[in-house]
């Protein structure tokens, strides 16, 4: 009997030695010390944005007073009117406009400022990146009085030139115009930092390479630059897509929407119509249809991406 009790406290002793040394190889491995170091901003995550974009879910499938399920019967509502419309088409237009011009500027300046000696670049570093660091808010303030339709700096310029004075506000066109001009120069920073950063870690091996193959600067930059750039390109376009798309500050202060509601994006018009007009479950509906864009366009994005790091 003694020899049955010894036998099984050895096995018991072993069973939570192999216990706390399996413990202690979880606690070991690399991926489980840094979920546990990233779990209180997975946390974060969860609480500031999970739980909002569910509970937009929600709202959206309830009536304007909150108190009755309603289905997709906003999003039916949505559908048959012209200003949603209106509002889709402007969005697009906006974001993949700013977004082409924001990427060619920032290309073009980041190969200028790559070329710049070293000390002289921190400089331009520096001053380019100043529209970036400012708050959209306060740059924007700026713009307006620029485009102010009784004090604008602009048309006191082109006064000098025989021009006429321009409304930047007060129609269509130049009101686009004016949105997208605004958000190119704040955004066109981001796409140089990333493109120089990016311009930096290209071996100038390469660039000797073609040299020698005869190359001239357009072939270098397509055959070389353009490659070893490709995936940096495609994030940052991702990245700024998504932020441009839900922008809300440039057109709110410059023109609200107008005139006559066309250049609403949807941030804005979500405003109007959640905030502004009461309907909260509604201007949820309008929200919400900027997920299917914008993860329809993720993952386009993010397959290449990861098609060509399998490939490299």
């Amino acid at each position: 009997m003694a020899d049955v009790v010894v036998e099984q406290g050895r096995i018991a002793r072993a069973t939570g030695a192999r216990k706390g040394s399996s413990l202690r190889n979880t606690l070991g491995r690399k991926s489980t010390v840094a979920f546990l170091l990233t779990l209180p901003l997975i946390l974060l995550i969860a609480l500031l944005v999970l739980y909002p974009a569910f509970f937009s879910l929600y709202l959206a499938t309830l009536n304007k007073a909150m108190t009755k399920f309603v289905g997709l019967g906003n999003f039916t509502f949505l559908f048959k009117r012209e200003t949603f419309w209106m509002v889709v088409k402007q969005s697009c237009i906006f974001a993949i406009t700013a977004v082409i011009f924001k990427a060619l500027i920032g290309f073009i300046v980041a190969h200028f400022v790559h070329n710049i000696p070293g000390k002289k670049q921190r400089k331009w570093r520096g001053m380019l990146l100043v529209p970036w660091v400012i708050p959209p808010a306060m740059s924007t303030l700026a713009w307006l009085w620029l485009f102010d339709p009784s004090y604008s700096a602009f048309n006191y310029t082109l006064s000098y030139f025989g021009v006429g004075p321009i409304p930047w506000l007060g129609e269509t066109f130049w009101a686009r115009f004016s949105v997208i001009l605004v958000n190119v120069w704040y955004g066109a920073p981001f796409f140089l930092i990333m493109y120089l950063a990016a311009l930096k870690s290209v071996p100038d091996q390469l660039y000797e390479a073609a040299a020698i193959d005869g190359a001239n600067w357009w072939q270098k930059i397509w055959y070389v630059t353009l490659p070893m750039m490709r995936n940096i390109i495609a994030i940052t376009t991702l990245f700024s897509l998504i932020v441009t798309f839900a922008n809300f500050d440039i057109v709110r202060i410059l023109t609200s929407g107008g005139p006559l509601d066309t250049t609403h994006l949807f941030a804005t018009w979500a405003f109007q119509v959640g905030i502004q007009s009461s309907d909260i479950p509604l201007g949820a509906c309008v929200s919400l249809f900027m997920v299917p864009i914008l993860a329809v366009a993720a993952i386009f994005i993010l397959r290449d991406v990861s098609k060509r790091g399998n490939e490299a």
